[in-house]
């Protein structure tokens, strides 16, 4: 149920974000979601990719700083109050959310969303209990 994501530290300056996804691209790697966050010197760039492994190696042969971090990819109804009622459940279950982007494309009637989460397995088991779908890695490469 935990979804593997990559992130990159890569210095704030421009080309380097173009950098990247030649190298991914050039590699055959394909981006599936991405999430970039910045302060003035340098940003994390968060990144689901269908070759994880791949990923980190040809971009750490290349100079960057790669981690790998587990995620959860989340089915949220794409209505009006759809998130609302997810991050309620996760308020209800004392789950600290510490980032979340949306994934790009839809799953049925449905959005996706990713967590990253302070307790991973206790978010799963609390959005597991109010009958959320959590996707699993693979299902992400195939929507």
């Amino acid at each position: 149920m935990k979804v593997e994501q990559i992130s990159i530290f890569i210095e704030n300056k421009s080309g380097r974000l173009a950098e990247i996804t030649q190298i991914l691209g050039e590699a055959g790697i394909n981006i599936r979601a991405l999430s970039l966050a910045d302060t003035s010197d340098f940003g994390i760039l968060r990144l689901i990719v269908d070759n994880v492994e791949k990923a980190k190696t040809v971009l750490k042969e290349r100079g960057f700083t790669v981690n790998k971090t587990e995620v959860v990819a989340v089915e949220v109804p794409d209505s009006p109050g759809g998130l609302s009622t997810i991050l309620q459940t996760l308020d209800a279950g004392q789950i600290n959310v510490e980032y979340m982007y949306a994934f790009v494309e839809r799953c049925g009637g449905n959005a996706v969303i990713i967590f990253r989460f302070d307790e991973t397995d206790k978010a799963i088991s609390v959005l597991k209990a109010k009958n959320f779908s959590i996707l699993k890695g693979e299902r992400l490469y195939e929507i």
